[in-house]
């Protein structure tokens, strides 16, 4: 049985003031899921407040990225030794198609970002997806396996073992679309059989999280289907009321 996860990716948003209402909050919430892994990925600078904040509680919390590089003269990058030793980080997103886009990260690096956390202790959480022209045109899951396939061609399908999957087809992401149940369960369990080709062990047990533009009124419909382990929360990971709300559609499909 896979432990569903509920992961808040708060991008470029918030402030001291609203990060500690939110994780005081948070904090609690996941105190009370007793079979749901709840996270927050912050923006770096609030990383330590909110170690600060959830340490004790059963609240995780993990970066929105990191750099393949654990120390040296990389100015503005983010160390995964540092992330895992110095702010107790569990998690480290890496390949979202904000970074894809806006900066360029090919399959390559996004690959070597996911090796370089997991060397680091880091569980990364890889993001693939494909855009709207591409759903258009039924590559979907085209897209889907190049984006893994670079990672098992660097780090081996075992790597998988200690990781988690989000699908954001990025015509979702921030638009207030989001796919309807019946085709992000499809593209899971597209995913999860591409995975078996390689193991079935490995396939079993990864967790595959949905993303793009995932709230409260669409996630219960989202998480009772059978490859779909929890959501990757954007927006709605803002906002208490609401991020809390899809927690518990979690626990009603745990």
């Amino acid at each position: 049985m896979r432990t569903p996860v509920v992961m808040g990716n708060w991008k470029l948003n918030g402030t001291k003031a609203t990060v500690a209402d939110l994780i005081k909050t948070f904090a609690g919430v996941a105190n009370d899921a007793a079979n749901v892994d709840v996270a927050i990925c912050a923006p770096a600078l609030y990383i330590g407040q909110v170690e600060s904040l959830a340490t004790g509680s059963k609240l995780k919390w993990g970066s929105e990225d990191c750099d393949v590089h654990t120390t040296g003269a990389f100015t503005g990058e983010l160390s995964p030794s540092m992330l895992k030793n110095e702010f107790n980080c569990t998690y480290a997103i890496v390949g979202h198609s904000e970074r894809r886009g806006y900066h360029a990260e090919t399959n390559e690096v996004v690959a070597a970002k996911f090796k370089a956390a997991q060397d680091n202790g880091l569980v990364p959480v890889l993001c693939i997806g494909e855009s709207e022209a591409e759903f258009d045109a039924g590559k979907t899951l085209d897209v889907c396996k190049a984006e893994i396939k670079a990672v098992i061609d660097l780090c081996g399908i075992d790597a998988f073992k200690n990781a988690i999957i989000a699908y954001e087809p990025i015509w979702a992401i921030g638009t207030g679309k989001t796919a309807t149940p019946e085709i992000a369960q499809n593209t899971h369990k597209g995913i999860r059989e591409f995975l078996k080709t390689f193991s079935a062990e490995v396939a079993d047990g990864v967790r595959i999280l949905y993303g793009g533009s995932c709230n409260a009124k669409t996630a219960p419909e989202l998480f009772s289907q059978a490859d779909i382990d929890g959501g990757l929360i954007g927006g709605a990971s803002l906002k208490a009321p609401d991020f809390t709300a899809i927690i518990e559609a979690a626990k009603a499909n745990a």
